[in-house]
């Protein structure tokens, strides 16, 4: 007891919080950084001096969601913890001094006075960028053993590990990217040319789509039309496979259609990430293994509203990308989406790709 009374004597609370491995940092009501520890400044690149007094909203770490909304003006977890009686927990995406996002885990607890009154919030948080890249090489390797094993030994396996073999397809929440392509002008294209020919091109185009989405680590989830909707646990591997399809493959495809005097074809990408429900969807009869929900949305949304040959990313998407293909987009505008009272920002790759 002595050495402890010592302890507490000796060492003061900001001096205790400077030694932990998490980040931590404290506000005031009024959101002002009242406390900066050292962890916080190594995960954002911050200084103590440069936050200090400064608004978590005044664009210091622009926190994001799972999909890509801005947390600092409305949903801030720090707010809903002022309001709420019990502690916040979330994942949200920060962004470090050097422009580059990182995802963490977040803890939110708020100090209140006898009355009630809250007087500051303490926020602890985490880099989880090991945790995450530990998720999507789990994905990766479950999908590299579906293509040597048949989908019903798969989920066998999978679920006798889980000890559930009476819910295959049961619906789950997963953090996943959506990819969205379609045809540009095809209505158009589908009036002048002979149908058997529209077939043949829509098969051309989403034999190149299956195949790149495969080596790229993803699945293809539907053909909608004239459009390619496919799903990816990496969002690097996304857009990776949208820069093939855009850059070698429609190329090789348009070369050969010009070769042939058949009109060559263009196509516009949109990827979004974030949360989605997947589960089976259909009749008694008829049902799709399939992903729906808000995230789903926003990528049909980013996709009509890219360019022509051209890949346009949200910024749940910019968010996870590694500096190699973060250098291939720049800033594009923001898109009103329904149901969303913020505009979302969106990034277009740069043109050539590199």
């Amino acid at each position: 007891m002595d050495l402890f009374n010592r302890i507490n004597s000796e060492i003061s609370l900001a001096e205790l919080l400077d030694s932990l491995y998490d980040g931590v940092y404290v506000v005031d009501p009024q959101r002002r950084i009242i406390f900066w520890n050292k962890a916080a400044e190594k995960m954002t690149g911050y200084s103590r001096e440069e936050v200090l007094g400064r608004s978590c909203g005044d664009n210091i770490l622009n926190h994001i969601d799972d999909n890509g909304m801005l947390l600092c003006r409305s949903l801030c977890p720090i707010l809903r913890a002022f309001a709420d009686a019990e502690p916040v927990d979330a994942k949200v995406y920060p962004k470090s001094k050097s422009g580059k996002r990182f995802p963490v885990e977040t803890h939110i607890s708020v100090i209140r006075d006898e009355h009630g009154k809250p007087l500051a919030a303490i926020e602890v948080f985490r880099d989880i960028s090991q945790q995450e890249d530990y998720r999507i090489l789990q994905e990766k390797f479950n999908h590299v053993i579906r293509q040597y094993v048949s989908t019903t030994t798969y989920s066998e396996v999978r679920d006798r590990i889980h000890g559930d073999e009476d819910d295959v397809h049961s619906p789950r929440i997963l953090d996943l990217t959506v990819f969205y392509l379609d045809v540009v002008n095809f209505t158009a294209f589908s009036e002048k040319t002979p149908p058997q020919d529209v077939v043949m091109m829509l098969n051309e185009l989403f034999g190149i789509c299956e195949v790149i989405t495969k080596e790229c680590f993803g699945d293809i989830d539907k053909f909608i039309g004239d459009a390619v909707m496919a799903v990816f646990a990496d969002a690097n591997d996304a857009v990776r496979a949208a820069i093939s399809i855009v850059s070698k493959g429609l190329p090789e495809m348009n070369r050969i259609r010009i070769e042939n005097n058949e009109t060559p074809i263009g196509i516009r990408i949109g990827i979004n990430s974030g949360m989605v429900l997947q589960g089976d969807i259909g009749s008694l009869d008829r049902k799709d293994l399939t992903v729906i929900g808000d995230t789903v949305n926003v990528a049909s949304r980013l996709e009509k509203g890219s360019m022509q040959n051209r890949i346009l990313i949200s910024e749940a998407t910019f968010a996870r990308l590694d500096d190699k293909y973060l250098q291939l987009f720049e800033p594009y505008g923001e898109i009103q989406v329904k149901g969303k009272s913020e505009k979302l920002k969106t990034f277009i790759n740069q043109v050539p790709l590199k």
